[in-house]
């Protein structure tokens, strides 16, 4: 059994260079990958184009790249919680792909299992379909949409085993699957960090093929977006 371990968030990160396109996953702040998202803002690695659900808050999670301005693109499908990007979106600072979110899901899923596009009635007669293939099946309009391709994918996942098989807890358990094995490199970082056979198999999500580098976080804030209470 190979093992996919790395010591430490330094190591895990090793060839990521200015320019590359990153996958990231979560939803909302459920489930980023805190660690690996701290180092490449301490890297200050400039110039990257990052697929991801949201886009963090403004002093969390992609938020703090955004502050230091090392993004020079995004494709999200909601970022309603960051002031900063709406300012660089509005401002011409930022270059914004937004799509819906059943796409950007799918488009994940192409990538990790080889499909290089596919068609979808999401989007069609929007802006989303300009310059896109369309096709009708059964009388009904269709948007080519291509796969993504990235350079890494930073996953969050509970607990993971030296192989890098992986379990998913509650609902960070969301991109993070569809990204493993989605990108050129997989860097997955967990809470928990187990030897080889100490996972039940029937409750693995996510089998090591598709995962290159595994290591613990060190600290996860799991910060709450929209904190509810009732009175």
């Amino acid at each position: 059994m190979i093992n996919k371990t790395v010591n430490n968030v330094t190591e895990a990160l090793e060839g990521v260079q200015d320019g590359m396109t990153f996958m990231l996953g979560g939803f909302g702040l459920s489930g980023i990958p805190e660690n690996s998202i701290k180092e490449l803002v301490k890297r200050n690695i400039q110039d990257v184009t990052c697929i991801s659900n949201n886009a963090g808050v403004d002093d969390f999670g992609l938020g703090l790249l955004l502050k230091k301005k090392q993004i020079k693109k995004m494709i999200s499908s909601y970022v309603g919680e960051n002031a900063e990007f709406e300012r660089q979106m509005l401002s011409g600072e930022l270059e914004v792909e937004l799509i819906p979110q059943g796409t950007l899901a799918e488009r994940c899923r192409a990538a990790q299992n080889g499909i290089p596009a596919f068609y979808t009635p999401a989007g069609y007669g929007t802006e989303v379909a300009e310059g896109k293939e369309v096709r009708d099946f059964d009388g009904k309009p269709h948007i080519m949409e291509k796969a993504f391709v990235a350079d890494f994918a930073f996953v969050k996942a509970w607990k993971g085993d030296e192989a890098g098989n992986l379990i998913f807890k509650g609902t960070a358990r969301n991109f993070n699957p569809l990204m493993c094995g989605a990108a050129k490199v997989t860097v997955v970082e967990v809470e928990e960090l187990v030897k080889p056979r100490e996972l039940d198999p029937n409750f693995v999500h996510i089998p090591g093929i598709f995962v290159q580098r595994i290591f613990q976080g060190e600290t996860y804030e799991k910060r709450i977006e929209q904190r509810t209470t009732q009175s």
